[in-house]
């Protein structure tokens, strides 16, 4: 084994632990993290015209114009600039040939490699030289990149003398390595959140149209024939899908700018009856997709091969969905083979002017910055999670996933989106701790009408005997001691999991019916209705869901601190994590801060509280840092406290049992009891479920995970559409005519489903419908202006805006941008 390479990988484990230690205590990353070299040489390859400008763009002013051959040879600085112009080096000296002089350039000058306008062609056909230096043997190693001047830095290897590093470009260096004002690690974090909207991870399953294609994701398949075989060039391979008719499909994630020229399916002619007859393609976003092309293919004519699916495309589609619509004979469907055809766009990474204007409107915490210091501070982000890449493996260990992962990654958790590896690793450990599905299906026998009569009047069954949870919940019990337990850690393929007969109703489940006893089961615990009962003890309204004055979070539900059923509660753990493995979903609405706890990461009190009660947090904050004793006074305040269940805590008590006042001097104290207190009230059944959740899914899966991908695969997106906005939309003192309303809904049509999420939330304080959505007009006179609401009628107060345009970015701002508390409330009215 070569020494050498423990010798790099550890160099790179103690640079992460340098650079978290960094990330905890807000210093700058460590210098060789940010190098830059001075100097980086090229060979021009061919005969090109280069254009110098003072700065990184064709508008600023042009220097000088140099014409290059296979001769020429030019220095730039190892900085390089992208901006929505396109790629640019700073160069530092160029020469024709050897006959002539050399050029020297002793201010900023600028060169374009390749513009965004022609992104896949070359305007400088260039070729990096190797450094050497000056006055050295032969044997001499030279650095000129910023990962290997991490390993000689880390390194512990004793021959540190037979290593060059070329003399860094110090300018360059401050630019990356300068914390901006105020920065901390919330900042990372939101910066981060919009960076890893736009960035794709490496697949290594993709085969020959990786190039092409982020990842690719099938309706179903065998155990035998997954979707790696439409990509492994072996023709006696081939996806097969395992469903019902009519419901296959292929999808393909598309790179960046890549437009499909031609789209082949490989089909073999001894696959007969699995040949498909009818087929469409679709193109579009994850929320919107058209149909590009149809076909129906008459075998007896046709001959089996290469069939082209799509050919021609002028514009970029982000997701390919191939839909097999029909057999020749058959239910399910054989591919053999992906082909494509394609123009790529050139990738430029993240630029400059990617983090201004519409961008930053979902992220005000980064609004403040300039478009400078977020792209540097970007590029050291990626460059950070290019180091976790590079030891991921081995921080958490594919061949035993079980034992969780490094633990002081915990505080760069919400980094880790970034990570190119991650993804891949988690589906390893999924994999690899999946169990074989049951030999017979679970049947379960459920009444509905008696759950509906008991969540109507949940007091006439006051130990829910009759409820969607208890029926489930003991018809999966083992009936004997011979019966083996359900463990739940199947495979994503396995999409049923319990068969449902549904008392007095006529359905014959072929999954619908255990799908809709899933969502029955959700309804229960964490009822969508506003106003209706829970039928079950387990969860709880939050108290935001009572606080008129706020909309934040007033949707969601806490686990109960007076229910002390903990096995139950680690069945609704194993329940959460089946659907983590599988394609169901438990709809559960949880704040943050309880998601935060189920996954591992670092909760605290201003940040994650607030989503379960707002008003305490203020409240006790204010308390905190009260100056006046005479308002203080009138409070008339205990050491006591009431829990998210109406219950009262006593903090301190005297001789009897009573509660004690509190005295001015205390109230610090006092303030952080309660915090302490509240903050761990739901401790044991939070704990519970998680017992649950980690008994089917890896420890380590948990650790890779951030609190908003676990509620995405957990309880899947809020799915808004426009039709159900519309259907929820009532009209006030304003027509559904109004200039104002048709500019909503084209504003509307642009909005993704989580700034739909966001408008609902903004107007009703819930994240999901159903909701009832007022509409009235605004200020007689206001013009182009922010909209308001109140949360307490469910109204938005729309004014009169000149455009669609205009509206659009007003409520996209007021839907990202003003979702506080009331600030002119009195904290201590009753």
């Amino acid at each position: 084994m070569n020494i050498q390479v423990p010798r790099k990988r550890l160099a790179r484990i103690r640079c992460l632990q340098d650079c978290i230690r960094c990330f905890k205590e807000g210093r700058k990353l460590p210098e060789c993290v940010c190098y830059v070299p001075s100097e980086v040489k090229y060979q021009c390859n061919a005969r090109c015209f280069i254009q110098v400008y003072s700065e990184p763009s064709i508008n600023s002013k042009r220097i000088r114009d140099l014409t290059g051959n296979a001769e020429s040879t030019l220095s730039a600085s190892g900085e390089e600039m992208c901006n929505a112009g396109g790629k640019w080096l700073k160069i530092i000296k160029f020469k024709a040939s050897e006959k002539e002089e050399e050029i020297l350039f002793d201010t900023d000058a600028w060169i374009m490699l390749f513009s965004c306008k022609t992104p896949t062609e070359d305007l400088l056909n260039l070729t990096e030289l190797a450094n050497r230096p000056l006055s050295t043997s032969n044997s001499t190693i030279v650095i000129t990149k910023w990962p290997d001047v991490v390993v000689h830095h880390f390194s512990l290897d004793l021959r540190k003398k037979s290593v060059h590093v070329v003399l860094p470009d110090v300018e360059a260096m401050t630019r990356l390595q300068n914390l901006p004002k105020n920065w901390t690690i919330d900042h990372d974090e939101a910066l981060v959140r919009l960076m890893s909207k736009y960035l794709s991870p490496e697949n290594e399953q993709l085969g020959s149209i990786k190039n092409y294609v982020d990842s690719i994701d099938v309706s179903t398949y065998t155990d035998e024939y997954g979707p790696s075989c439409l990509t492994d060039g072996d023709p006696n391979t081939w996806w097969e899908s395992d469903g019902s008719q009519g419901q296959h499909w292929i999808q393909l994630r598309m790179k960046k700018g890549t437009i499909i020229k031609k789209l082949q399916i490989g089909l073999d002619s001894s696959d007969d009856n699995y040949l498909p007859s009818k087929i469409a393609v679709q193109g579009g976003d994850a929320d919107s997709q058209k149909t590009l092309n149809t076909m129906s293919i008459d075998w007896d004519t046709t001959e089996a091969g290469p069939l082209t699916v799509l050919e021609n495309m002028t514009e970029h589609y982000p997701i390919i969905t191939i839909k097999i619509k029909d057999c020749k004979c058959g239910i399910d469907t054989r591919i053999r083979d992906l082909k494509i055809v394609s123009t790529e766009e050139r990738t430029l990474g993240f630029d400059r002017d990617f983090f201004k204007g519409e961008n930053l409107c979902r992220f005000p915490i980064l609004e403040t910055y300039k478009a400078e210091e977020l792209y540097y501070r970007s590029q050291m982000l990626q460059r950070f999670l290019e180091i976790v890449d590079s030891v991921l493996q081995y921080l958490v260990p594919a061949w035993e996933y079980s034992i969780g992962s490094y633990s002081s990654l915990e505080f760069v958790r919400q980094l880790l989106p970034l990570s190119k590896k991650r993804l891949a690793l988690i589906d390893t450990f999924l994999k690899e701790s999946s169990s074989d599905r049951p030999s017979d299906m679970p049947k379960l026998y459920i009444n509905r009408r008696a759950a509906m009569e008991h969540k109507c009047d949940p007091t006439s069954d006051p130990e829910y005997k009759n409820s969607i949870f208890t029926q489930i919940y003991d018809g999966l019990k083992p009936k004997d001691r011979t019966s083996i337990p359900l463990n739940y850690r199947w495979s994503f393929r396995y999409d049923q999991w319990w068969e449902c007969k549904f008392l007095s109703e006529g359905v014959i489940d072929q999954g619908g019916g255990f799908r809709d006893s899933l969502s029955d089961l959700a309804e229960e615990l964490c009822p969508s209705s506003s106003d209706g009962l829970v039928p079950t003890p387990f969860f709880i309204r939050s108290p935001n869901q009572f606080c008129e004055d706020s909309n934040i979070n007033r949707d969601v539900y806490v686990p109960n601190p007076s229910c002390r059923e903990f096995p139950k509660y680690e069945w609704i753990g194993q329940i959460m994590g089946a659907c983590l493995r599988g394609k169901e979903n438990l709809v559960i609405s949880l704040p943050s801060f309880v998601w935060k706890k189920l996954v591992g990461e670092r909760v605290s009190w201003v940040k994650d509280y607030s989503t379960v009660d707002a008003a305490t947090v203020k409240v006790i904050d204010s308390l905190e840092t009260m100056e006046s004793t005479v308002e203080f006074m009138s409070l008339n305040r205990q050491w006591t406290c009431t829990l998210s269940d109406g219950n009262l805590v006593y903090i301190r008590v005297d001789g009897e049992g009573n509660g004690v006042p509190l005295k001015f001097d205390d109230r610090e104290k006092y303030c952080q009891e309660v915090r302490k207190a509240r903050m761990s009230e739901s401790e044991d059944q939070i704990n519970a479920i998680r017992t649950g959740l980690l008994k089917v899914v890896p420890q380590a899966v948990l650790d890779l995970l951030t609190w908003q991908e676990l509620e995405q695969r957990i309880s899947g997106d809020p799915d808004i559409s426009l039709e159900a906005l519309r259907r929820a939309t009532h009209y006030d003192d304003v027509e559904e005519k109004d200039t104002r309303v048709k500019y909503m809904w084209e504003a509307l049509k642009n909005f993704s489903n989580e700034d739909r999420s966001r408008f609902l939330r903004f107007i009703t304080g819930r994240r999901r419908l159903p909701a009832s959505i007022y509409i009235s007009t605004g200020r007689g006179d206001a013009v182009d202006c922010l909209p308001e609401s109140s949360t307490c009628a469910n109204m938005l107060y729309l004014p009169n805006y000149t455009s669609a345009k205009i509206a659009e970015e007003k409520l996209r701002y007021a839907t990202y941008n003003c979702m506080d508390i009331d600030t002119d409330m009195n904290l201590w009215e009753d």
